[in-house]
């Protein structure tokens, strides 16, 4: 896909993974609308970038919005839904666990609601997690999300042909979500990626580059791509 000219839609576009992957694609302009449920909060946001809320768990403000920005090509979710819970399982608050999946039905919605107004052509990335598939203590509940997005991507893209979906699943990355400042921080992603073969945490951008890739590469669907630093090896 060439992606100058074309209409993007990304959710979670004003922070972290989404904001750098709505960068890049203004970079290669591309007409980005950044969506968020606080866009008052939104980072660094590039010229040329539009902004609107809208929550993913709404259905009905999810169809008005795509509605409304239809027709697009290019449809990314960076969002996260909510909280998630984190712990061992057998000591877990059910309705914690319950709620974690509230990212799932956000990338549900967002591709059930809004494939149909996408071009012929068009894209969709979402972002899973490492521990879908090297789930580690305390990540049950992550694990057990990322699990579920990666296999709706499988099942869901040959039903959408000739659009593409795809899934990019990075491991420990240095993003807002973590609230640590200073020495704090620092200590909190050694400790986090100890034992990994990459010893640091990865970048939104480095993560936004395989989105990028997902996007303009015809030949790729109802794939996962990695961006762990070894996660998946250690």
């Amino acid at each position: 896909m060439n992606v100058d000219g074309k209409k993007a839609i990304v959710f979670g576009g004003t922070s972290g993974i989404g904001l750098s992957a709505a960068k890049m694609l203004v970079e290669l302009g591309a007409e980005v609308i950044g969506i968020s449920r606080n866009p008052d909060k939104a980072g660094d946001v590039p010229e040329g970038m539009s902004l609107k809320a809208c929550d993913v768990r709404d259905r009905d403000a999810l169809n008005k919005l795509f509605e409304e920005c239809a027709p697009f090509d290019i449809l990314i979710s960076a969002a996260t839904g909510g909280d998630r819970a984190v712990g061992p399982f057998l000591q877990m608050d059910m309705d914690g666990y319950q709620a974690s999946f509230d990212k799932l039905w956000g990338y549900a919605n967002v591709v059930r609601f809004g494939a149909q107004h996408m071009s012929e052509d068009g894209t969709i990335v979402l972002v899973s997690g490492a521990p879908a598939r090297n789930t580690k203590p305390g990540q049950v509940a992550i694990g057990s999300v990322g699990g579920a997005v990666e296999a709706m991507v499988r099942a869901v893209a040959p039903e959408i042909a000739p659009r593409r979906l795809n899934v990019v699943s990075p491991g420990q990355i240095d993003t807002p979500m973590v609230a640590l400042e200073g020495d704090a921080r620092t200590a909190h992603y050694a400790k986090t990626t100890e034992g990994h073969i990459i010893p640091r945490a990865g970048t939104p951008d480095e993560v936004a580059q395989a989105i990028i890739f997902m996007v303009q590469n015809d030949f790729v669907t109802g794939t996962t791509i990695d961006v762990d630093g070894g996660w998946l090896l250690s």
